[in-house]
């Protein structure tokens, strides 16, 4: 017995390279330790994924239905304030005429006035244009054409018969102009 080696104290450390068993039926029996994953589990992880995406798309869909009726809502709102403001520029056409005349009193000029500036308040405004400027048929509806007087004059505005309006960005009454030929 003297001719065996002592023997090392068997501890629990990791075999390395060198040390790990070859042979196969070694190795098959610790890969069948290894827990196999469960069907079931992966299953379960697909339909929980399934209802994470249509969590997703329903949320979505339901943001983007709050969005669509803020604007809507929004809309709505504007239209009203545009048709009653569309409804009120006759009566301020009306003003307009009699005060060029001189038919105004000085309470129907205050009126006149106060009327001017409640429509301003609310985002009414004139566009600017004044004879010889050039016609533009985005903004400006011809009425009538008549001969220049100048060469200069052919296609510009010889007179503004109404004035148009702006509602914010958007026009709600085209100017009626005199255009020369």
């Amino acid at each position: 017995m003297a001719d065996q080696q002592p023997t090392a104290p068997l501890t629990e450390e990791p075999v390395t390279g060198a040390e790990q068993p070859e042979n196969p039926t070694e190795v098959a029996e610790n890969e069948a330790e290894t827990p196999q994953p469960d069907p079931r589990i992966a299953e379960l992880e697909q339909q929980l994924e399934e209802a994470r995406n249509k969590y997703l798309y329903l949320f979505s869909d339901f943001e983007n239905a709050k969005r669509h009726a803020a604007r809507e809502r929004m809309e709505l709102i504007q239209t009203a304030g545009r048709d009653i403001l569309t409804a009120l520029l006759p009566v301020l056409d009306d003003f307009d005429r009699a005060a060029k005349n001189g038919g105004l009193n000085e309470g129907m000029t205050l009126i006149h006035h106060k009327l001017i500036q409640t429509l301003k308040n609310r985002g009414l405004a004139v566009i600017d244009l004044k004879p010889g400027d050039d016609f533009n048929a985005d903004q400006q509806e011809a009425v009538a054409e008549i001969p220049a007087a100048s060469d200069e004059l052919k296609g510009k505005i010889v007179d503004i018969l109404e004035p148009g309006y702006l509602l914010g960005e958007r026009i709600i009454r085209f100017a009626k102009v005199v255009v020369g030929k």
